[in-house]
């Protein structure tokens, strides 16, 4: 008996150690396969320098949500619950905008204001259709400041079961971009170019006030370069990255040196360049036609050098957006969306950051890129649909193509690259070459860098209505909205990132769902299974057991 009281005492003072241990030390283990929940190192540096309250509000709540979409609602929370872990300054609350009929409108008013627009979802469940809205955003909050934060990752044609996976993908980059907007501040610095005719301020506004978002943003010209070279390319010195926004006015030689010697210098440059001149409003005239041609922008030896090619050709492609024009005559006539082989839709199998998971990215008379051999690293960002043609300048190009049938035998020139990123250490387009003007510390090869260059520069380029910047990408006749401005965010987060957090979006989580139409088609088959079949079971264990008991006692 004593021995016995021993074990059980022992027992028990096992159990309070092991409970006593377990309140103290506190352990997360990720056993999905695909580590979903394991933080990058990025994200965590983020978390843990957070140094006051986080709080959280997620409005993807509700009980009506489609099966798909509860999915990504768990997702997120144990997300979130695994950034709590790392820092008790964070918090989290979810909230359902929708709950209380007295108060739903104006709630989703007040939210829609804030541009936490609605989304609505078609739910199969049970084999019958239904809409259901919800609101897939967070707001998150720091010391009286206050960002946005998407939950659903937008992919043109993709189901919902893909918008999920895309969405929870996305997950991690989304709150840790936010929390970063929050608690780190502005240090790089980026300069918009101006003097060569590039896109005006409001056609780039849109993305540009994004970007205001992440850096101080400034505009320069290189006009004084000539006068003073020295002063000039100091100055320039000052700026992480530039960005040439569609230049229509030739460089010369003073200013391409100024910004041979700031890449030379280890800054970073994002390039959007036509090499044909040719505007789709150009061809809104009563022939409803005009001719393009080759731009000069004497940018040709510059880019050849650092190892890529702008031909000046138009792509044209079968897999593109289309043009909304007026069929018809007079009060008879309605707009219709046309195919229009000019505007491709690019896309890329590549797994980079910097498109990976990212939607369809428009153009608008596209340029074709060739990549050279040198000692740059180059990846192919962006290109078209195989079914693509090149055709050449000078060209008249006519909006009756939209009533002809295309010939699919003539558009076979294969995928085509539409943006290539270059990585390396460049050598001077000016080494071995008589200067412009003399420079002190002039370099010939440069520090690691980076380069992005477009060939198109309406890709950066939003809509204005009544003097009034549109969203990028968003294509107001077909609701659509494009990947346009993602990518280029993308592209200058990539460029400029010190801390890695781009490289989360290459993060692949694979989301396995029930099929609803499978679930409906063989509901009643699983309900016997499940409920019937067991009591089957229990009956005939029943008769066999009181079968063998009687003849057990009988004798």
């Amino acid at each position: 008996m004593k021995r016995k009281s021993k074990y059980i005492a022992g027992l028990l003072i096992a159990l309070i150690g092991i409970n006593y241990l377990s309140s103290i030390t506190y352990k997360r283990f990720d056993l999905t396969e695909d580590k979903r929940y394991t933080l990058s190192d990025a994200t965590i540096s983020i978390v843990e320098d957070v140094d006051s309250p986080i709080v959280i509000d997620v409005f993807l709540s509700g009980d009506d949500f489609p099966s798909e979409f509860r999915r990504l609602q768990n997702e997120t929370k144990q997300l979130l619950e695994e950034f709590a872990s790392k820092n008790k300054n964070i918090a989290f609350n979810f909230i359902n905008p929708l709950e209380d009929e007295a108060t739903r409108e104006r709630n989703i008013q007040q939210l829609t204001e804030r541009g936490l627009t609605p989304m609505q979802l078609s739910v199969q469940e049970s084999g019958k259709a239904s809409q259901a809205i919800i609101f897939p955003w967070a707001l998150a909050s720091y010391n009286d400041e206050t960002v946005i934060i998407p939950l659903v990752k937008s992919k043109i044609g993709a189901s919902q079961q893909d918008l999920v996976t895309n969405s929870v993908q996305h997950l991690e980059y989304a709150f840790a971009d936010g929390f970063s907007k929050l608690t780190k501040p502005k240090s790089k610095k980026i300069a918009v170019l101006r003097g060569n005719k590039q896109l005006e301020d409001k056609y780039i506004a849109n993305f540009i006030r994004k970007l205001g978002e992440y850096y101080f943003i400034a505009p320069f010209t290189l006009d004084s370069v000539s006068k003073y070279p020295q002063k000039t390319v100091e100055k320039l010195k000052d700026f992480d990255l530039i960005i040439s926004a569609k230049p229509t006015e030739a460089f010369s030689e003073d200013e391409k040196f100024a910004l041979d010697q700031f890449t030379m210098n280890g800054g970073k440059s994002l390039w959007l360049i036509d090499a044909v001149a040719m505007e789709k409003d150009s061809l809104y005239n009563a022939s409803g036609k005009n001719f393009a041609t080759t731009r000069d922008l004497n940018l040709t030896d510059f880019f050849f050098k650092y190892g890529i090619r702008i031909n000046p050709v138009m792509v044209s492609t079968l897999y593109s957006a289309p043009i909304t024009l007026a069929m018809g005559e007079g009060s008879e006539s309605q707009f219709q969306h046309l195919r229009w082989p000019y505007s491709p839709l690019a896309s890329t199998n590549e797994t980079h950051p910097i498109v990976n998971n990212l939607n369809l990215v428009k153009f608008d008379f596209a340029n074709q890129i060739d990549t050279l051999k040198n000692n740059i690293k180059k990846t192919i960002l962006l290109e078209t649909a195989p079914l693509t043609k090149l055709e050449g300048t000078p060209r008249e190009v006519s909006l009756s193509i939209v009533t002809q049938e295309p010939d699919p035998s003539t558009f076979n020139k294969g995928n085509q690259a539409l943006a290539v990123l270059l990585e390396g250490k460049f050598n001077s387009v000016y080494s071995n070459r008589v200067k412009p003007f003399e420079l002190k510390n002039e370099l010939n090869i440069s520090k690691p860098t980076k380069m992005i260059v477009i060939a198109d520069g309406d890709v950066i380029k939003n809509d204005v209505s009544r003097n009034v910047p549109q969203e990028l990408g968003f294509d107001r006749w077909t609701g659509q909205t494009f990947g346009n401005k993602e990518f280029l965010l993308n592209a200058v987060n990539y460029l400029l990132d010190d801390n890695g957090l781009i490289n989360i979006r290459s993060k692949e989580i694979v989301i396995n769902f029930l099929d609803q139409e499978k679930i409906a088609d063989k509901k009643i088959k699983w309900q016997v299974i499940n409920i019937l079949l067991p009591l089957v079971l229990l009956g005939i264990f029943g008769v066999i057991f009181n079968y063998f008991r009687r003849k057990k006692y009988a004798n």
